[in-house]
């Protein structure tokens, strides 16, 4: 305001460009604060239904301003002299109330609206990402129980890399389009053990001097025995 050689191609800029930049982000956590704190207690369906009322909320702002999402998503500029200069209004080009109670000094026309926009998608994100946690939450909860507990490697760390080696080296995972190290990083998540130097370990299993593939073996053995007494039973 103390600038007093603004010209009007600055003012365009500042008031297009910059100041919507920094207010939608405070009216995105004002958003955000409110709704939070005006969350009902209930069910997730209950939690579901009010972000869904929220996300409705703003498809009528949408719905509203259209012309100028429109103006502003294909970035014209034909009349931004209108919109982003101080001073020049026009009652007939859907303002808000808030304009009138804002510092004509420091606001256009459509500056607040600008930024509003620009807190919406925000809110969009936010109010999308907190439904799919929900749905992943209400997968999760209806799981079968043997999903919800973790699952412990209980062999020896040798005996998981010879394991990995060999599904890697078939090419059993991914069609074989996996690397080593990608499938080693899966089973250490999701065993959640270190299996460190596995390709050291691996050296030493290629230097046993008789069965070299004793892991496997012991596996395959034990599949066919189990295999025999389903047999006979």
């Amino acid at each position: 305001m103390k600038y007093k050689l603004l010209n009007k191609k600055e003012e365009i800029e500042f008031f297009r460009n910059i100041k919507p930049k920094f207010a939608s982000k405070l009216i995105y956590y004002n958003e955000i604060y409110t709704i939070e704190t005006n969350k009902p207690l209930g069910s997730q369906k209950t939690i579901r239904k009010y972000y869904k009322a929220e996300l409705l909320k703003l498809k009528v702002f949408f719905d509203e301003n259209q012309e100028f999402y429109r103006y502003y998503r294909t970035n014209n500029q034909c009349l931004d002299a209108t919109y982003f200069i101080r001073g020049k209004y026009d009652v007939k080009l859907t303002l808000d109330s808030f304009y009138f109670q804002a510092d004509p000094r420091f606001s256009t026309s459509h500056d607040y609206k600008l930024a509003k926009i620009m807190a919406n998608d925000l809110l969009k994100s936010y109010f999308e990402s907190e439904l799919e946690k929900l749905e992943n939450k209400k997968k999760s909860s209806t799981a079968p129980p043997s999903l919800h507990k973790s699952q412990k490697w209980t062999g020896s760390k040798v005996e998981l890399i010879e394991l990995i080696y060999a599904l890697h080296t078939e090419g059993a995972i991914n069609n074989g389009t996996s690397g080593l190290k990608e499938i080693a990083s899966f089973f250490e998540y999701t065993f959640s053990i270190d299996l460190g130097q596995f390709n050291r370990v691996f050296l030493e299993i290629r230097n046993r001097k008789s069965d070299r593939t004793k892991f496997l073996n012991t596996l395959k053995n034990k599949l066919i025995i189990r295999m025999d007494d389903a047999d006979e039973n």
